[in-house]
């Protein structure tokens, strides 16, 4: 099944481009490849949580395996990001219906799933490091889909930039390599890598992640298609850096001495930092963007933290976030669909104009601001008392301040543009398959965590197998 999970959508990829003549049947087997793909992911979670693991190896040469494994935290990763990804996909057949190079798009968006599939069930750091380059060709080419000039700048500079990451980050592998004479996670268990290696390899993961000082290229990747944008920030690109953190850095290696510190201050500035941009930011999906680093950074620090309680709250974090994240960049696409505007400034009663839009993208800002009972309340109030179980109050203290910034510019963006009476109600859309897409997704910000007991045992059971 590790392997169906990572070659149905890779293959799937091609088949898709082959049918570019048939776009109706295209359509009809991205559905299928997507929603097989989740389905696989979501059967292997309670084996997993009963406490079994899954590996998968191919051996070319005596140091570098295809080595997959299907353990607790890959599963979860799997199971989150390929449920966001197909209800992504069902999005992107109405938003993207009139679109010349659909065939292109559908392939690259196959390719990315099956890329982070990959990158999560590797077992071994140069199999992630493939699969880490993968994703960031994909990123590259989606980015740029429109093929005009400044969107090809964009893209240029997202991949140099999570280029330059993932340079840093093959270097610390090699170095580690050095230092331990493998690549396999299993053998590195329990290993203190030098600081300079850490270094490098966080390095990596902050460009993936877009973390100052590498966090420049996500706000301007909001050029690409909505459906896009809702993958790069919900379901798959910025978290895998928090993904490729708990797995190098909770799971397997031990940091350094003094390093937590240093990792956990230059994160919450980051945090802070972004959040303060999106309160000044105009453009909704920049807004987002903004939003996106601040809370990726959240994230982060649960990791970094590594008790029980701060780890929860990540884990809880990335569920929460993806399902709300993603409405909220499909419910601008909405707008964005219809209007060709996502400037707050020239957009008021929004949530009039539509109607089912505007409510999904209500519930998803809920879950972001941290409002009880959705999802991001119990992620951030988890984080925070991960942070003060080790006396880092003023850490504690910093988290409480960048929720309270989301409150205020997620407010500033709702009030702004979807209260109000509109200009022309005429330009309204009641109801569509892109609005039902965003309502799943606010009915799963509010459920995913909220109201529903299983969710809840199922981050637990998960973050006891992690921490074992």
């Amino acid at each position: 099944m590790i392997t169906a999970t990572i070659l149905i959508p890779v293959l799937g990829a091609f088949v898709v481009l082959c049918l570019g003549r048939l776009p109706t049947l295209q359509k009809v087997f991205v559905i299928i490849f997507t929603s097989l793909t989740s389905i696989l992911a979501i059967l292997r979670l309670p084996t997993i949580l009963g406490g079994r693991t899954f590996f998968f190896q191919l051996s070319f040469f005596p140091e570098l395996n295809l080595f997959f494994t299907a353990d607790a935290l890959a599963s979860f990763m799997a199971f989150a990001s390929s449920l966001i990804g197909v209800l992504i996909v069902v999005y992107s057949i109405e938003y993207m219906r009139d679109d010349k190079y659909q065939g292109e798009y559908y392939f690259f968006v196959l390719l990315f799933i099956g890329s982070m599939m990959g990158l999560v069930y590797a077992a071994n750091l140069i199999v992630m490091y493939i699969f880490w380059e993968i994703t960031a060709i994909c990123s590259w080419r989606l980015i740029g889909h429109h093929n005009e000039p400044q969107h090809l700048l964009n893209a240029d500079k997202a991949f140099l930039i999570t280029v330059f990451g993932s340079t840093c980050l093959l270097i610390g592998f090699e170095l580690l390599f050095h230092q331990t004479h493998t690549f396999d996670f299993g053998q590195l268990q329990g290993t203190i890598p030098s600081f300079g290696v850490a270094l490098l390899i966080i390095a990596g993961i902050m460009g993936k992640s877009a973390q100052l000082p590498l966090q420049t290229w996500l706000p301007d990747a909001g050029v690409a298609p909505t459906p896009v944008t809702a993958l790069l920030h919900a379901a798959v690109l910025v978290k895998i850096g928090a993904y490729a953190f708990a797995r190098i850095f909770l799971v397997t290696l031990v940091l350094p001495s003094g390093f937590k510190e240093f990792f956990l201050f230059l994160i919450l500035i980051g945090v802070l930092v972004s959040a303060c941009a999106a309160l000044v930011e105009n453009d909704m999906k920049r807004i987002l963007a903004y939003s996106t680093i601040s809370q990726i950074g959240l994230i982060l620090i649960g990791f970094a933290l590594g008790n029980t309680a701060a780890v929860a709250g990540a884990l809880f974090y990335i569920i929460a976030h993806g399902f709300s994240k993603a409405g909220l960049f499909l419910g601008v696409g909405v707008v964005d669909h219809y209007l060709k505007e996502r400037d707050i400034t020239k957009l008021r009663g929004m949530a009039k104009l539509f109607p089912v839009d505007g409510f999904g993208f209500f519930l998803c800002a809920l879950s972001i601001m941290g409002i009880p009972p959705f999802g991001g309340f119990f992620a951030k109030v988890l984080i925070i008392l991960g942070a003060i179980q080790q006396q880092k109050i003023v850490l504690a203290l910093g988290i409480g301040l960048g929720a309270i910034l989301s409150i205020l510019y997620i407010m500033r963006l709702w009030t702004t543009a979807f209260m109000g009476v509109p200009v022309d109600i005429k330009k309204g859309r009641r109801f569509d398959l892109m609005s039902l897409i965003v309502i799943i997704f606010g009915i799963f910000s509010l459920l995913s965590i909220g109201l529903l007991r299983y969710p809840i045992d199922m981050i637990g059971n998960i973050t006891r197998l992690i921490l074992k």
